[in-house]
C-alpha cells in the first residue's frame, strides 16, 4: 500500500509539473486542457481500500479546483473563448496564447486551404502535443485540416497504445491526418516519404535528434522549420552547438584516411561511427544502444516476454569484453565485441557492431531504421490518398464489363444454306401428372462440357415443380429450307410470348409495322446464336424436332405479312384493317353447323379448347379456353369487360373505332382466351419458408388477376401448334439462363486449366464461387469464400514458413497480411479478368433475350466506353452510395463492389480445394499470381535441421506425445514448440505457433463447411469465429493438461495460468460451460505451435494432423451451442424488436468508458462497461443490458409482435381513397399519467432525464420512395423511440378506381393502404392511416408521411417548408 500512495503522491507531482509547463509555454488556454487531461487519467479505485480511495479523491478535487479557477478566469469561459470571434493577438497579450503557440498558428495558416499538406511537429513533452493538437481542432480557421498526435511505447500515462500508434501512423501516411504532433521518442520511427514539412517546436537536445528530425521531411522542396525564441541567447548557442557538432561528424568521415582507419585505436571517438552510404543515415557509439533497443522493442513478444539485449562482461588484462546476445526471434544472436578500457564503452562498441551486422543482413534498413515489411507499389497505389477507399473495400463501387460466352456464338446468321449443330435435348416432367411439357431441342454450334450439356435442374412454378433433363443427342444437320423455317419459328414465338410482333405506333411517332416482314438480320447477334425447337415425342429416345409445328409459324408469319400489307393500304393511314376474314360464311351458317369461322380456317365448335392462336391485329398469342355462349361482337363491352363506363358500346365498335376493323361474322359466339404473360424466374423455390414473403412483397408469385380475354373469332390466326409447346416456352429463359451460367463457368475453367488424370472441376461449383448472394439464388459463393480464405491462409503460411527459416512471426505475419490481404486479391482478380465472370444481379427473366427476339426493355449505355470490357480507371469508380450495383446495360456493363472481387477469388480457390484437395487449389493459387508453392525440398530441409538440433530427452516430450496419441520423427519440433520466448533459449514457439494457427484454421473450417451444410453462411462463421480463437485453444489446453508442459520463465504467465485453471467449473457445475475469465494467449499458442510442429513433422500431411488432432479440439460448437458476442446479440435483439442503441465511448487515458443507451417502451436501460480494450469495454455495456432484457422478459426467442409488416387482403368495389394534404387521420393514446410509471431502483439502469430535449428539426421530406420512411425511421433513431410498425391491406376492385395523387395519380384495380403504429415512450401511441397506393411501398411511405405530420402537429417535430 506504500508503494501506491508514493505512485499517487508522485502522480500528482507529475500532473501539477504539466499544468505548469503548459501554462508557462503554451497559455492559459493550453493549461485548461492540460488539468482535462490529467482528470482523464485519474484511474479506478472502486476496488482499492478506503484510506486510497480519499486520497485519490483529494488529487480529483485539486484538479478539478484548478478546472474551476482557469476557467472562471475568462468571462466567456475558456470552452467558447476561440468562437467568440476575439483578437489573437490580443490573446497574446492577456496570456491565453503564448507567443510562440501564436507563431505556429500563424504557420499553419501560411499552408493555406490545402488539403495537400503532411506536417509533423515534434515536442518534447507527451502532455505538450496532447492540449496543442486539441487546441489546434477548435480554431475554426484551421478547420480544414485533420489534427492528430503521436507518442512513444513508454510507460506513461499519456502515452499511447501501439495499436493506437500504428493506426495513427497509417492515417498520417494515407494524407487523412494533416497536421500530427510528436514526440522525440518517435522521432526516428517515422518514415512518411510524402511527408512535407517538419517543424521543431521544441529545440533538439542532441545531434542524432537534429538529424533524426531534419530526415523526416522527405518529400521533394519540403521545409524544416525550427522555432527560435527571439532575444534568446541560450537557446540560440544551443542550436550552434548541435549544428557545428553535425559539421564536425561529417566532415570526419568524409575526410577519413581508410588505411589510417585500420591503425587507430577503435576506442577512438572520431571512429565510433557506422554510416549508410545510400542515405548518408549514420549511428554512433552513443546511439547503437538505444537503436539497438529499438530494434529489439519491434521483434514478436508478448506481456510475459519483453524482448530486449542483455549483456555479459569479461575483464582480464584491464580490458573489457562485452558478449551481446540479442532474442531468440532477432536476425543475429549472440556477437562479441572489442576490448575497451571501460565497460560502458564495451557495450556500446558491441552494439554498434550488431547495429553494422544488423544493417547488412537486412535486419536494419538504410535509414538504420527496424526493417518493416513494406508492400508492394501496387498495394501502396490502392491504398493512396488519390483512390479514395481502397481497392477491395465495400465502399468502393467500380464499373466492369460482362464476359461474353464463346459456346453460344455462331457464325451461321448471315450464311443461308446448311449447317451442322451439337443437339441437347430438354425434357420437361411436371410433379403433376396430368400436366404436360413439350420436349425441346438446344442447337448450338459448340459442343459443350459434359457437365454442362447433361444436368438436371428444378423449375418452381406457383403450384407445382417441373424437373429438367438436358442430355447430349449428337449431331444434327439442317438444310436451307429448313434454317429458314427454324428461325422463323424462334422468332415468331418469342416475339410474340414475350415481346411484340407488330412495332410502331401512333403516340409513339412511328408507322405501325409487323416485326417481321422484312429481313431480321437485326435480329441476331454473332455473339448470340442458337436455335430453339420442339420435339414431336420427348420420350423417344430418337430425336424427332416438330417440324408441321415448325412450318405453321412460317405460315402464320406470311399470312400476319399479307394481313399487315393489306391493313396498310386500305386502312387510309390509320392502321386499321376494314376485314381480313376470308370465309365468307354467314351467322345463320356458323349457328346451323357449329362451325366457329376464324381468319384462316374454320373449326368445329368441339375442337376449340387448348388451341395456339394468334391475334392478327396485336400479334399476341392466345390458347382457347371455350366459347362463351350467348354473346357475340353485339354484345355489351361494358358488361363483359366489368368496366363501370367505356366509350364503346359493343365490341363491333371496340375493334371499328379502335383498330379500324368491320368485322364481318359480329353474330359469331365470343371466344375466352388465356392470354400469354411475362416469362417468370422459376430457378427459385419461392415456397421454401422465408422466400415465400420475400417473393409475395415483390410482386414474384402472386398470380395477375384478369388474364382472359373475350374477342371475335375471326380475328384469331390458328396455327398447328400444340398447347404443351406453348407452355413450354414459359421454362426455356430460365432454363437457358442457367445453362448460360454454367458455360461461362466451364469457360473459365479452361482458362485455369487444371487436370489431374480425368478429374475435372465440376462447373456448377466453380459458377457457385461466382455467384454472389445478390443474385437471389439457392446457393452463393459466401460458403466456399470461408473455406477459400482458410485455404489461401493455410497456403500462404506454409510457403512463408518454409522460404523464410530466418524470418520471426512478426515479419512472417507481416508477409502473410499483404499476400492475403483484399487488395491484394483484389489486383490479382482483376489482373485475370475475374470481374468479367463474376454474377452480380438476380435473373431479371423481362431482360432476357431469345436470338430472333427483340428486347422490349432495352437500357442503352451511358458509361461513355464503346467495348464491352472496362478499363481499370479510376473515372470508372465511385464512393457515391448511389450508385445501383449489379444492374447492366445492353452492353453488359454493372457495377460492382470492389470487395466483390476479392471474395469470388477467395470462393474461387475454396472450390479448387473442395473438389481436387491442396494440389488443385495451389493451381489456382498459382494462376492468379500468388507465390504458395509449396516446396517439398524446403520441408525435408527444414526436418533436417530440426533434427541436428540439440535436443535434450524428458518426460514432459513422452507425456505429450501420449497424449497427442503421435510420436514425433523429430522431437526437437516438440521441444520448440512447447518453448516460451521467456526462457532465453535460441528457439521458441513463436514461429511454429504462425503456422499452427493457420493450420487450426483451414481443418477446423473444413470441417464445419462440410458437417454444416445447411445453414446460413453467416451462421457457418460465427461456428468458425467461435471455433477458431485464442480463448477456445486456451480452453482445450487446460482440458488435456497441455498447460502443465509449457516451458516458461514468467512470474506473471504462472499467476495467470493459476487463476484461469481454478476458473474452470466443477464437473458437477452445469450452468457455467467455460471458464469464468479470459485465459492467457500464451495457452492457446501452445496449442497452435504443436499443431504447427505435427504438421512439420508428418511431411505436411493434413489427414493425418486432422487424425491426431480432432480429439483435442471435439467437442466442435454445433449451431445449437453457439454463442454470440455480447454486443452482437444485443444489436441482433434490438432489430427484431424494433429498438435503437445509442452508444458513446470516452477515453480516460487507456481505459475506455463505453455506454450503450436503450429506450424500452416506458423506460431507458443504461448499460456501462469499463476496459483498455473498446470492444471488450461494450462487451461489457451490452452484457448487462442482455441481463437487464432479460430480467424483463425480453430475450432473443422472444419477438416483439407485429414488428414484421402484414398484409391484409379485403374486397371492395367501392372503395374511394381519400385525398389527404396536411389534415390527416390519427388516433392517439396518451399516457394517463406518464410521472406515475414507477422508476426502477438505480443500478445503471436509469430512467430517461425529465429535462425536455430540443425538439428536433427535418429540413425537408424527401418525397420519393423511400424518402418519409427514411426520414421517420433516422428521428427515432435519434430520438430513441422504438421502431414503428406497419399493416398494409390490400384492397381489390372489380372496376378501375383513382390511387394516388398529383402526378402518381392513376387508375387501377389493387391498391394498398397502410396504417402505422408509434409508441412514443412517456407520452403514448400515435396510430394514423396513410392513402391508398398502387403498391406496398409506396403505401407505407403514405403512412410514414402522415405519422411524421401528425408528430408535427403533437409539438414533436418541425418540418421546414420546401
Amino acid at each position: 500500500m506504500d508503494d501506491k500512495f508514493k505512485t499517487l503522491r508522485k502522480r500528482l507531482s507529475n500532473d501539477h509539473a504539466k499544468i505548469l509547463h503548459c501554462l508557462d509555454n503554451l497559455g492559459l488556454i493550453c493549461a485548461y486542457e492540460a488539468v482535462k487531461v490529467c482528470l482523464e487519467n485519474i484511474p479506478d479505485s472502486k476496488e482499492e481500500c478506503e484510506t486510497y480511495k480519499e486520497s485519490m479523491l483529494q488529487c480529483k478535487n485539486f484538479l478539478e479546483e484548478v478546472l474551476r479557477i482557469i476557467g472562471e478566469s475568462h468571462p466567456l469561459g475558456v470552452e467558447n473563448f476561440l468562437n467568440s470571434g476575439f483578437d489573437y493577438l490580443k490573446a497574446v497579450d492577456l496570456g491565453y496564447i503564448s507567443p510562440k503557440l501564436h507563431e505556429l498558428l500563424q504557420l499553419f495558416q501560411s499552408f493555406g486551404e490545402t488539403r495537400e499538406i503532411l506536417c509533423l511537429i515534434f515536442v518534447e513533452r507527451i502532455v505538450t502535443a496532447k492540449v496543442i493538437e486539441r487546441f489546434v481542432k477548435k480554431v475554426t480557421y484551421l478547420s480544414h485540416f485533420t489534427v492528430s498526435y503521436l507518442t512513444g511505447s513508454n510507460t506513461s500515462v499519456d502515452s499511447l497504445a501501439p495499436k493506437m500508434q500504428k493506426e495513427t501512423l497509417d492515417s498520417f501516411r494515407s494524407g487523412k491526418v494533416n497536421l500530427l504532433f510528436a514526440t522525440d521518442v518517435v522521432e526516428e520511427g517515422i518514415h512518411v516519404p510524402n511527408c512535407s514539412c517538419v517543424i521543431r517546436f521544441d529545440l533538439p537536445k542532441t545531434v542524432r535528434s537534429y538529424v533524426q528530425s531534419r530526415g523526416r521531411a522527405r518529400r521533394s522542396n519540403s521545409q524544416f522549420i525550427m522555432m527560435l525564441e527571439r532575444g534568446n541567447v541560450k537557446q540560440r548557442n544551443q542550436l550552434y552547438d548541435i549544428i557545428r557538432s553535425e559539421y564536425s561528424v561529417t566532415n570526419t568521415a568524409i575526410n577519413r584516411d581508410p588505411d589510417l582507419c585500420l591503425l587507430k585505436n577503435p576506442t577512438v571517438k572520431e571512429t565510433n561511427v557506422y554510416i549508410v552510404d545510400a542515405t548518408g543515415a549514420s549511428v554512433t557509439a552513443d546511439s547503437a544502444i538505444s537503436l539497438l533497443q529499438r530494434y529489439c522493442e519491434k521483434l514478436p513478444g508478448d506481456k510475459y516476454y519483453v524482448p530486449k539485449p542483455s549483456f555479459q562482461l569479461t575483464f582480464s588484462g584491464g580490458l573489457y569484453e562485452c558478449k551481446l546476445s540479442l532474442p531468440v526471434n532477432a536476425a543475429l544472436q549472440t556477437i562479441v565485441g572489442p576490448l575497451s578500457r571501460n565497460s560502458h564503452l564495451a557495450k556500446q562498441l558491441v552494439c554498434l557492431e550488431a547495429c553494422k551486422q544488423l544493417h547488412q543482413m537486412g535486419a536494419l534498413d538504410d535509414h538504420l531504421l527496424p526493417t518493416i515489411e513494406e508492400p508492394s507499389q501496387n498495394h501502396c497505389i490502392a491504398k493512396g490518398k488519390d483512390s479514395g477507399s481502397g481497392a477491395g473495400t465495400t465502399k468502393r463501387k467500380e464499373l466492369h464489363g460482362t464476359t461474353c460466352i464463346r459456346a453460344v456464338s455462331g457464325s451461321w446468321g448471315e450464311k443461308p444454306d446448311a449447317a451442322v449443330f451439337f443437339a441437347y435435348k430438354f425434357n420437361f416432367s411436371c410433379n403433376i401428372i396430368n400436366v404436360v411439357y413439350s420436349g425441346f431441342v438446344l442447337l448450338i454450334e459448340s459442343k459443350l462440357a459434359d457437365d454442362v450439356g447433361n444436368i438436371e435442374l428444378d423449375l418452381y412454378l406457383i403450384r407445382k415443380m417441373v424437373k429438367t433433363c438436358v442430355s447430349l443427342c449428337g449431331q444434327v444437320h439442317l438444310d436451307a429450307d429448313q434454317m429458314m423455317k427454324a428461325k422463323r419459328f424462334q422468332e415468331f414465338f418469342f416475339n410474340g410470348l414475350f415481346g411484340r410482333l407488330f412495332v410502331g405506333s401512333k403516340s409513339s411517332g412511328t408507322p405501325r409495322e409487323f416485326l417481321l416482314q422484312n429481313k431480321t438480320s437485326s435480329l441476331w447477334s454473332p455473339s448470340n446464336m442458337y436455335l430453339l425447337l420442339p420435339l414431336e415425342d420427348s420420350l423417344s429416345n430418337e430425336l424427332r424436332i416438330n417440324w408441321p409445328g415448325v412450318t405453321a409459324c412460317t405460315f402464320a408469319v406470311e399470312f400476319l405479312n399479307k394481313s399487315s400489307l393489306l391493313g396498310t393500304e386500305q386502312s387510309d393511314g390509320d392502321g386499321g384493317n376494314p376485314s381480313l376474314n376470308r370465309t365468307g360464311s354467314s351467322v345463320t351458317e356458323c349457328k346451323e353447323t357449329n362451325i366457329i369461322h376464324f381468319a384462316n380456317c374454320s373449326v368445329d365448335v368441339n375442337n376449340l379448347r387448348n388451341m395456339v392462336v394468334v391475334a392478327i391485329h396485336t400479334g399476341r398469342i392466345y390458347s382457347i379456353l371455350e366459347f362463351v355462349s350467348n354473346t357475340s361482337a353485339d354484345s355489351s363491352f361494358n358488361e363483359i369487360v366489368d368496366s363501370v363506363s367505356s366509350e364503346f358500346a359493343t365490341f363491333s365498335e371496340y375493334f371499328h373505332k379502335k383498330y379500324g376493323i368491320v368485322l364481318k361474322h359480329p353474330g359469331q359466339p365470343l371466344l375466352l382466351l388465356k392470354q400469354s404473360h411475362n416469362p417468370h424466374n422459376l430457378l427459385v423455390n419461392f415456397s421454401d419458408e422465408g422466400v415465400s414473403a420475400k417473393a409475395s412483397q415483390a410482386g414474384l408469385v402472386n398470380e395477375k388477376p384478369r388474364n382472359h380475354v373475350h374477342m371475335p373469332p375471326e380475328l384469331l390466326l390458328v396455327f398447328d401448334v400444340p398447347i404443351d409447346v406453348l407452355k413450354a416456352f414459359y421454362l426455356l429463359p430460365s432454363l437457358m439462363h442457367r445453362l448460360e451460367s454454367l458455360m461461362l463457368a466451364s469457360q473459365l475453367r479452361e482458362e485455369i486449366n487444371f487436370h489431374s488424370g480425368n478429374f475435372d472441376i465440376p462447373s456448377s461449383l466453380i459458377l457457385e464461387a461466382l455467384t454472389t448472394p445478390r443474385c437471389c439464388e439457392s446457393f452463393s459463393m459466401e460458403r466456399l469464400e470461408l473455406l477459400g480464405d482458410s485455404v489461401l491462409k493455410y497456403a500462404v503460411s506454409c510457403h512463408l514458413f518454409l522460404k523464410y527459416p530466418k524470418n520471426h512471426e512478426g515479419q512472417l505475419s507481416a508477409k502473410r497480411s499483404w499476400a492475403v490481404c483484399n487488395s491484394t486479391l483484389h489486383k490479382l482478380g482483376t489482373d485475370c479478368r475475374l470481374q468479367g465472370y463474376i454474377r452480380d444481379s438476380a435473373f431479371d427473366p423481362r431482360r432476357w433475350v431469345a436470338p430472333g427476339q427483340l428486347s422490349l426493355r432495352p437500357v442503352p449505355c451511358k458509361c461513355g466506353v464503346d467495348s464491352l470490357e472496362i478499363p481499370l480507371d479510376k473515372k470508372f469508380q465511385s464512393e457515391d452510395p448511389k450508385v445501383k450495383v449489379g444492374k447492366s446495360c445492353d452492353r453488359g456493363h454493372r457495377w460492382m463492389c470492389s470487395k466483390t472481387i476479392s471474395d469470388c477469388v477467395e470462393a474461387l480457390i475454396g472450390a479448387y480445394y473442395i473438389s481436387g484437395g491442396l494440389i488443385a487449389a495451389l493451381h489456382m493459387m498459382k494462376w492468379l499470381g500468388i507465390d504458395a508453392e509449396l516446396d517439398p525440398a524446403l520441408v525435408v530441409e527444414a526436418i533436417r535441421c530440426a533434427s541436428v538440433q540439440t535436443y535434450v530427452p524428458t518426460d514432459e516430450i513422452h507425456i505429450i506425445e501420449f497424449k497427442m496419441g503421435y510420436s514425433f520423427s523429430s522431437k526437437f519440433f516438440l521441444q520448440e514448440a512447447l518453448t516460451h520466448a521467456s526462457v532465453g533459449e535460441f528457439y521458441c514457439y513463436q514461429r511454429l505457433e504462425f503456422l499452427g494457427d493457420s493450420v487450426l484454421d483451414l481443418l477446423i473450417t473444413q470441417y464445419l463447411y462440410h458437417n454444416h451444410t445447411n445453414i446460413d453462411p453467416g451462421e457457418l462463421t460465427d461456428l468458425r469465429s467461435a471455433s477458431v480463437n485464442n480463448e477456445s485453444f486456451a480452453q482445450v489446453a487446460v482440458r488435456h493438461d497441455l498447460h502443465k508442459h509449457l516451458q516458461h520463465c514468467s512470474t506473471l504467465l504462472s499467476s495467470q495460468i493459476s487463476e484461469y485453471v481454478q476458473s474452470f467449473p466443477e464437473s458437477h457445475d452445469t450452468i457455467r460451460s467455460g471458464p469464468g475469465i479470459k485465459g492467457p494467449k500464451a495457452l492457446g499458442d501452445v496449442v497452435e505451435s504443436i499443431v504447427g510442429a505435427i504438421l512439420i513433422d508428418t511431411n505436411l500431411n493434413l489427414d493425418e494432423v486432422w487424425r491426431i488432432v480432432e480429439p483435442l479440439l471435439s467437442p466442435i460448437v454445433t449451431p445449437d451451442k453457439l454463442e454470440l458476442p455480447p454486443l452482437r446479440e444485443l444489436n441482433e435483439l434490438c432489430d427484431s424488436l424494433g429498438y435503437f442503441i445509442k452508444e458513446k465511448c470516452i477515453y480516460n487515458g487507456e481505459i475506455v468508458h463505453a455506454k450503450l443507451q436503450l429506450q424500452l417502451d416506458d423506460i431507458l436501460l443504461i448499460g456501462e462497461g469499463f476496459d483498455r480494450s473498446r470492444k471488450v469495454a461494450k462487451g461489457k455495456a451490452a452484457s448487462y443490458l442482455l441481463k437487464e432484457l432479460e430480467n424483463r422478459g425480453i430475450s432473443r426467442k422472444r419477438r416483439k409482435q407485429g414488428c414484421a409488416d402484414s398484409t391484409q387482403t379485403t374486397d371492395d368495389d367501392s372503395l374511394e381513397p381519400t385525398n389527404h394534404k396536411r389534415q390527416r387521420r390519427a388516433k392517439i393514446q396518451l399516457l394517463e399519467d406518464s410521472t406515475t410509471v414507477p422508476s426502477p431502483t438505480y443500478d445503471s439502469s436509469k430512467r430517461a432525464c425529465s429535462t425536455a430535449p430540443p425538439t428536433p428539426v427535418i429540413a425537408t421530406i424527401n418525397t420519393k420512395k423511400g424518402g418519409p420512411r427514411t426520414a421517420l425511421f433516422e428521428l427515432c433513431k435519434k430520438l430513441l423511440w422504438p421502431m414503428p410498425t406497419f399493416t398494409a391491406t390490400e384492397h381489390k376492385s372489380s372496376t378501375p378506381v383513382e390511387i394516388g395523387e398529383g402526378t402518381e395519380r392513376k387508375k387501377g384495380f389493387i391498391s394498398f393502404v397502410s396504417n402505422i403504429t408509434l409508441n412514443i415512450p412517456r407520452f403514448g401511441t400515435i396510430e394514423c392511416t396513410g392513402d391508398g397506393r398502387a403498391d406496398k411501398k409506396s403505401s407505407l411511405d403514405s403512412a410514414a408521411l402522415v405519422m411524421l405530420y401528425e408528430l408535427e402537429q403533437q409539438g414533436k417535430l418541425i418540418i421546414g417548408e420546401s
